[in-house]
C-alpha cells in the first residue's frame, strides 16, 4: 500500500499522526510539501520591472526561493522524525492542489488535514485548495482534523 501524506505548515503533525495509526502496514509512505511558486515569482516580476538589467545576484526572488526550499525541507525532516520509519520525501513547487493530485495519482491513500475555518464544521472547514484535492483525488481520501 502506497500512502502519500500532504505536509503543510500548520497541520503536517495530525497527517503523520494519522499516518503513523491508519497506514502502519504501508509498504511505502510519501511526505510531500508543495511549495507555492506565487511569492518568488512576483518577486522577480517585480525586480525586473523595477531595475531592469540590475544584478541578477540581488534579484530577491531568488533569496526567497532558496529560504522556501530550506524551510520546506527543515519540515519535512520534522515531518520523518515524527513519523518514525523510512519515508520518501518529495518537494514539489507549483499550485498545490494541482500538485497534490499528480502526486496521489499511483496512491492507495492519501492523508490531508482541514485548513479552513476549524471552529464550525462544514465546507469553510476546508480551504480551496484542500476542497480542490478532496474533490480530485484519484484514490482514497482520509481527511483530519488538526
Amino acid at each position: 500500500m502506497a500512502v502519500v501524506v500532504w505536509i503543510a505548515e500548520g497541520t503536517w503533525r495530525a497527517c503523520v499522526d494519522a499516518a503513523r495509526t491508519h497506514a502502519a502496514d504501508a509498504a511505502d509512505i510519501v511526505l510531500l510539501h508543495i511549495s507555492g511558486h506565487d511569492v518568488p515569482d512576483a518577486a522577480h516580476g517585480a525586480f525586473a520591472g523595477l531595475l531592469g538589467r540590475a544584478d541578477p545576484g540581488h534579484d530577491p526572488g531568488t533569496r526567497l526561493e532558496r529560504m522556501a526550499a530550506d524551510s520546506a525541507q527543515r519540515l519535512l525532516d520534522a515531518a520523518a522524525d515524527r513519523l518514525g520509519r523510512p519515508c520518501t520525501r518529495m518537494e514539489r513547487k507549483g499550485r498545490p492542489e494541482r500538485e497534490v493530485v499528480v502526486a496521489a495519482r499511483d496512491a492507495d491513500l492519501l492523508i490531508l488535514a482541514r485548513d479552513g475555518d476549524r471552529t464550525h464544521p462544514g465546507p469553510k472547514s476546508l480551504a480551496p485548495p484542500s476542497r480542490f484535492v478532496v474533490d480530485h483525488a484519484p484514490c482514497p481520501v482520509l481527511l483530519v482534523w488538526p
